[in-house]
């Protein structure tokens, strides 16, 4: 194939008005010979049909041509990048290679072209916008910051060709890259024409209504918006002439994507945006003046116009983090408008134009800079340089790295602090790929888990089922968010294999024909020097503690403990007897079938730490059982908590039995929902029925009334099951109350 027959006859047009303009601009960059072997390279590329249009039908050579034009003209590169783009195409498809490249241009072009090749690469291992992550190993990836640029430009191309696509899904994929990577990256290098270009064009993909919504609206308004301009500056020039200042004024109409924000955020119209337009007056001043004649001219413009005090922002006495100075004010102009004037002189306007960009951060973007922003910041400073020679010298990036990026095998981007290894990501991704991880896969190649990630590593966690956390494990990992998880993970297993034990000693006791005692056992574990119940099992789990040394222990306690029970214990008459309650699930022993393991809740255990649990508040008489918590303690919770059946399904091992010894003489609070109509004196009527009620307090009540209904909250302390229904169905019979429940 020719490339004559590359090129449709408009993109022929367009190719040659492109070809006169780019080789005017780089006429004293470009050397005797280049144009030629370019051409070469294309041609060569072109007939052996290696080039390819992309989704949008966009022609790769055109495409290039475009984004040079931008590189040259609207950002300012030279030479080599501007050669590195013509090029892309050719080497991109296969035509060329670096080595070719190096031969005919030098290093410096071939250089920009590896730089393109990698962030070629970093698109194909995730295509997909991550924000902020994407963003800076972007960043990383380029060798040379032109690369950055020449991406910021292409991307502006691409935008500029793709209004009239057919192709709607990759529109907007192409958008959203757009407006939430590089329009970014643009602000950060101060390159602010094309950063409102892209937001713009964006804002047209993915909002098509309300982007020509706004623009015919500042069309309808233009000729009266500039008028008022004039109007509102002319008695101020006055002024400021009759003063003696020297100075220019410029006003400056918001981007439609700015207006679009504001509108969103403030939830308003085109029309209820008041601030559509700036003023700009920037003086100029003797350095020793600056800010005299700024609060001259600020006390100038509100002498003549009401200024809005809340509005007012004072970054002359005390300059920005990053050293943006100016003086900002919204005045009430003509016709009783808002208007925002910004007060500065030549020298602060020039800081505040340059890289660092302080002007569009003072509009949200967060003060601080990471290396990477450091770097960036001075990029506009050294284009202005021109020299694209001493721009690769300076800013070569060269940062020492505090950050690592890493992809999944699904292209999915994840950020880590320098130094995380395997182990790290594997926590990163989810606790239990963390404690099942045995080592990884980077690049075809097993890894083990102490292995430290590099920006870029696609990591494949490798896991096994018989896998566990290790105590060592806590030297591997680096991130305080694993080292939290693997604490976790081994605490849950000492806990799992305290109760193991716990099992196995009750099974030995049977064997042995010893009953299970709870309080003999608290004795036995105090004698043999353990105040905690988890510490005492976990001893026993570890082989710390001999379980043939813990029987026998018992045996003698139990020995001991019944032989003066027989001594000191008064004889017990038949009317003093209490049956204990009995849940219908239980046995009689208060336990399921054959059960042993139960928790007997009695406020004279001694040794063992249990809670009642807020979440459902149980009291004498419900049904309930016990839940081994993380820090070794034990929480009682209704059989109906809302709780219960997740933590049955996630921590079934941590469940024990558990039944009531008796009444503890304690009274538990109790949260009551009451619902009712919003009559007079109801409230006063609820209160009077528990005022009444023996050994039943009022802690507190709160009442939501709404429509004539009231929806209220009573938290009432109460001592076992048969008062608390008992009151609840007392408050059912005042008149108005609809329902009573217990939370």
């Amino acid at each position: 194939m020719k490339i004559e027959n590359f090129f449709t006859d408009q993109e022929r047009e367009r190719l040659e008005a492109i070809h006169k303009q780019l080789f005017t601009i780089a006429a004293e960059a470009i050397k005797d010979g280049d144009e030629a072997k370019i051409q070469a390279h294309l041609v060569r590329a072109a007939e052996t049909g290696l080039l390819s249009r992309d989704a949008f039908g966009i022609n790769p050579i055109l495409s290039d041509l475009e984004t040079a034009l931008v590189v040259g003209q609207e950002i300012g590169l030279s030479r080599g990048s501007i050669l590195g783009v013509l090029l892309n195409s050719a080497v991109m498809s296969g035509a060329a290679s670096l080595d070719d490249i190096r031969k005919d241009f030098g290093d410096e072009v071939a250089n920009i072209l590896h730089g393109l090749m990698r962030i070629r690469e970093l698109y194909a291992k995730s295509a997909t916008v991550k924000g902020d992550n994407f963003r800076s190993l972007l960043v990383t990836f380029a060798e040379d910051m032109r690369v950055i640029l020449i991406m910021i430009a292409n991307r502006v191309c691409i935008m500029r060709q793709i209004k009239d696509t057919k192709n709607i899904e990759a529109q907007k994929q192409v958008a959203m890259e757009a407006a939430y990577l590089y329009a970014p990256l643009a602000h950060k290098l101060g390159l602010y024409k094309l950063k409102s270009e892209l937001e713009d064009l964006s804002l047209k993909y993915l909002e098509h209504d309300a982007y020509y919504h706004i623009k015919e609206k500042l069309n309808e308004t233009k000729r009266s918006r500039d008028a008022y301009i004039e109007r509102f500056l002319k008695p101020i020039d006055e002024k400021l002439k009759a003063a003696g200042l020297h100075y220019h004024m410029k006003g400056r109409t918001k981007s439609i994507h700015s207006i679009w924000q504001k509108m969103q955020k403030q939830q308003v119209d085109v029309n209820g945006v008041y601030d559509l337009f700036a003023i700009r007056i920037i003086l100029d001043s003797p350095p020793e003046k600056e800010k005299m004649e700024c609060w001259q001219v600020f006390s100038i413009i509100t002498d003549m116009y009401q200024s809005n005090p809340k509005r007012m922002r004072d970054w002359l006495s005390v300059p920005k983090s990053n050293g943006y100075e100016s003086l900002h004010i919204t005045v009430l102009g003509p016709e009783q408008k808002w208007v925002e004037v910004q007060i500065r002189t030549e020298r602060m306007d020039d800081i505040a134009e340059h890289g660092l960009a302080a002007h569009w951060r003072y509009k949200g973007v967060k003060s601080g800079q990471s290396g990477i922003e450091e770097w960036l910041a001075g990029v506009r400073s050294a284009l202005e340089t021109n020299d694209d020679a001493q721009l690769m010298d300076q800013f070569r990036l060269d940062l020492k790295e505090d950050e690592v990026f890493v992809f999944t095998p699904k292209g999915d981007i994840f950020k880590l602090p320098m130094g995380a290894t395997v182990l790290d990501f594997a926590y990163h991704i989810h606790s239990k790929v963390g404690n099942q991880c045995v080592g990884a896969r980077i690049g075809g190649k097993n890894v083990t888990i102490r292995q430290k990630l590099q920006s870029g590593d696609q990591v494949e966690i490798l896991t096994s089922s018989n896998q566990s956390p290790k105590q060592d494990w806590l030297n591997i990992v680096t991130t305080t968010r694993a080292r939290a998880k693997v604490r976790q993970s081994l605490k849950e297993m000492e806990s799992r294999q305290a109760l193991l034990a716990k099992e196995e000693l009750e099974r030995k006791m049977k064997n042995k024909k010893l009953d299970y005692e709870e309080p003999v056992l608290m004795h036995t574990m105090t004698k043999l020097g353990y105040r905690i119940v988890t510490e005492f099992y976990a001893a026993l789990a570890d082989g710390k503690l001999d379980m043939n040394t813990v029987l026998e222990a018992y045996a003698q306690q139990q020995r001991f403990d019944h032989g003066e029970a027989e001594k000191q214990a008064p004889t017990q008459s038949a009317d003093q007897f209490v049956m204990t309650s009995v849940h219908p699930s239980m046995g009689a022993d208060g336990g399921g079938s054959g059960a042993s393991d139960v928790l007997v809740i009695d406020q004279n255990l001694k040794g063992l730490d249990f809670q009642m649990a807020k979440c459902c508040q149980p009291v004498y008489g419900d049904a309930v059982f016990g839940f081994v918590t993380s820090g070794g303690g034990i929480k009682i919770h209704r059989e109906d908590c809302p709780n219960a059946p997740q933590l049955r399904q996630r921590f079934g091992y941590r469940i024990v039995k558990a039944k009531w010894a008796g009444k503890r003489g304690s009274q538990y609070p109790i949260t009551l929902r009451v619902i009712g109509n919003d009559d007079i004196g109801i409230i006063n009527n609820i209160t009077n029925i528990i005022s009444k009620e023996e050994k039943i307090l009022l802690r507190s009540i709160s009442i939501d009334s709404n429509d004539g209904l009231f929806n209220g909250s009573l938290t009432v302390m109460l001592d076992d099951t048969s008062r608390l229904q008992q009151l609840i169905k007392k408050l059912k019979t005042v008149k108005g109350v609809k329902n009573v429940t217990r939370s």
